[in-house]
């Protein structure tokens, strides 16, 4: 099984990140995407410790919404810490998670949307794929993806929580959707019924740990280890085996965020 989004260097998992690690292997839980805060010393620090630990993980960076102000007006700053980010070092597999978030609204949304269309912009012209954070900014988010994607840039819509209608327009743009520890949710059903719809193929499931821990684990810590029962629910949906949908969340994980050399 593969977690397509999680947080390991954390600081909810300093304390005990060996044994969260182990929990994973003992789950079954294979390999997945590890997403560091873009420029932050701390997370870099853990995240050395994460690959030691857990070699075949991949990682992806970038500038949230949330801290979007930083390159408020500094476009030509963003490109060049981009392009070091994404030069020989660390090895990241994709640029994320990048996008909009109306909901906090902790960056002004013109400054989110300015940095969200040149780091899409630079991920179209680099060839990454890209995960997106997008809440209550459906039309916008999608707009940008438009105009500064044109159809060449793959990524996913990471813990999808959204309507029908902008999976539909996701899924049209060629993006792949992961489901959460939210599909799993009793009032959830809107979500079960999209993940029911959607292509198997185009789907991928994540923790999003330490955030949103899955049904039968709400209310704690998430981990990577949980995301087993994710996976069940959205196999459940499509009438398949865990192992089964085990082998094409896989495939299509592998597909997206290729390994680097």
């Amino acid at each position: 099984m593969i977690d397509s989004h999680c947080h390991l260097a954390d600081p909810a998992f300093a304390e005990d990140l060996e044994a969260v690690v182990s929990r994973a292997h003992e789950a079954g839980v294979e390999g997945g995407l590890c997403v560091l805060a873009f420029g932050s010393a701390a997370e870099m620090a853990q995240a050395d410790g994460v690959r030691a630990l857990w070699p075949s993980l991949r990682y992806a960076t970038g500038v949230h919404p949330h801290e979007a102000h930083h390159y408020a007006g500094r476009a030509a700053d963003l490109e060049r810490d981009l392009d070091r980010a994404a030069g020989p070092g660390f090895g990241y597999v994709a640029l994320g998670e990048i996008g909009l978030d109306y909901h906090y609204d902790l960056s002004a949304r013109d400054v989110q949307r300015e940095v969200f269309r040149t780091q899409v912009r630079f991920a179209r012209e680099a060839g990454t794929p890209i995960v997106i954070h997008t809440r209550e900014a459906d039309e916008d988010t999608v707009a940008i993806l438009e105009e500064e994607g044109r159809g060449e840039v793959a990524g996913v819509f990471h813990c999808f929580s959204g309507t029908a209608p902008l999976a539909r327009r996701a899924l049209d743009l060629g993006f792949m959707l992961s489901f959460s520890g939210i599909v799993t949710f009793p009032r959830a059903e809107s979500i079960r019924q999209i993940a029911a719809s959607a292509p198997l193929e185009r789907l991928l499931v994540e923790t999003d740990c330490p955030y949103l821990a899955p049904v039968p684990m709400r209310g704690k810590r998430n981990e990577p280890a949980w995301v087993i029962h994710t996976a069940k629910v959205v196999a459940a949906l499509h009438n398949l085996a865990p192992a089964d949908f085990d082998r094409v969340v896989t495939v299509t994980f592998d597909r997206l965020f290729k390994p680097t050399a």
